[in-house]
């Protein structure tokens, strides 16, 4: 498992549509189901990532304050699960109903979504305004496994409540780092091969 960093590219830009498969209601999920009215969270995760499994339930928490107050939220799973079975639809579903998701699960089988965000590791998270402009592309905060900094959520925390309530966005950023996306083979995109 490549330890692998946030792709740094500059802020500002709009959010990608999608329409993917969400493996807990069975239904397909667009960008516009799932935008907030304050912003909105599109993170990449997956269900075997040691970094994904140790911050999962704080994101969740995240998740259940922030929604109500306006923020949507949509977790995407782009690995190649012919090669990491553990990932597949029908795990994502039991790794949903596990930590209780309240957002959809989506699964980014082409990994065309993930191509369109610049998503490079599990967890990568990018943070939306109300008019779908990246104003975050950052760690939910700085626990890491074996790092004893209990997972908070505080970086994400952050910016999601200037959302809310009219604040200025922080401005220093610091990548999140996790497992590399595993990309099919000959599909990894430009980006990540730098």
């Amino acid at each position: 498992m490549a330890k692998t960093p946030t792709y740094s590219i500059p802020l500002g830009f709009e959010a990608p549509a999608f329409a993917l498969p969400d493996v807990i209601s069975g239904k397909t999920i667009t960008l516009e189901d799932v935008k907030g009215e304050k912003g909105t969270v599109v993170a990449f995760i997956c269900n075997h990532c040691p970094y994904v499994k140790h911050m999962i339930d704080a994101f969740v928490e995240v998740a259940q304050e922030f929604m109500p107050q306006g923020i949507g939220f949509a977790a995407i799973n782009a690995n190649d699960v012919s090669r990491y079975p553990d990932d597949a639809p029908d795990k994502m579903l039991l790794f949903a109903q596990q930590h209780r998701f309240p957002f959809p699960y989506l699964f980014d089988e082409s990994q065309e979504v993930a191509k369109a965000y610049f998503a490079a590791c599990t967890p990568d998270i990018n943070v939306f305004d109300a008019g779908l402009k990246c104003v975050y592309r950052g760690q939910f905060d700085a626990s890491r496994p074996g790092n004893n900094i209990p997972p908070t959520g505080e970086d994400l925390r952050k910016v999601l409540h200037a959302l809310c309530e009219g604040g200025s966005i922080p401005k220093e950023q610091i990548p999140s780092i996790g497992c590399n996306i595993k990309w099919k083979e000959g599909n990894e995109p430009e980006y990540f091969k730098v």
